[in-house]
C-alpha cells in the first residue's frame, strides 16, 4: 500500500521559499498522479497543485500559479513543490495526495485522491 510522507516545512519570512518534499513508499508513484492540498483551521482543505505521472501535465491554482512550481522525480520517488515569494496567506498544513490509476490531474477534490500524507507546516512571518 502506499504511504506518504511530507516534509521541508517550516518558519520562513515573508517573500522567502520552502521547497516541499512528497516521500512515497510501498509503491512506485509512477502509476499515480499527485497533487498538494493545504488547510487552515475552519476552512475546507484546499487543492494547490497537481502533476500528471510523466510530469508532463501540472495544474495549479490560482493563488498558487507564478509562485509555486510542483514537480517529479520518479526515480527517487518523491514529489516536490517549490514555494516562493510566500505570503502570510500561504500560512497552513500543506499535504500531498496520490490518484492511482490518473494519468493526468484530477479535478482538485480531495474525493479524487486515494492516499493521503499527515503534513507539514509552512508558517510564513516576520
Amino acid at each position: 500500500q502506499l504511504q506518504l510522507v511530507e516534509s521541508g516545512g517550516g518558519l520562513v519570512q515573508p517573500g522567502g521559499s520552502l521547497r516541499l518534499s512528497c516521500a512515497a513508499s510501498g509503491d512506485t508513484l509512477e502509476h499515480y498522479a499527485v497533487g498538494w492540498f493545504r488547510q487552515v483551521p475552519g476552512k475546507e482543505r484546499e487543492g494547490v497543485s497537481c502533476i500528471s505521472t510523466s510530469g508532463g501535465s501540472t495544474n495549479y491554482s490560482d493563488s498558487a500559479k507564478g509562485r509555486f512550481t510542483i514537480s517529479r522525480d520518479n526515480a527517487k520517488n518523491t514529489v516536490y513543490l517549490q514555494s516562493n515569494s510566500l505570503k502570510p496567506e500561504d500560512i497552513a498544513i500543506y499535504y500531498c495526495a496520490a490518484a492511482f490509476g490518473t494519468p493526468y490531474c484530477p479535478p482538485p477534490r480531495t474525493y479524487e485522491y486515494d492516499y493521503w500524507g499527515q503534513g507539514t507546516q509552512v508558517t510564513v512571518s516576520s
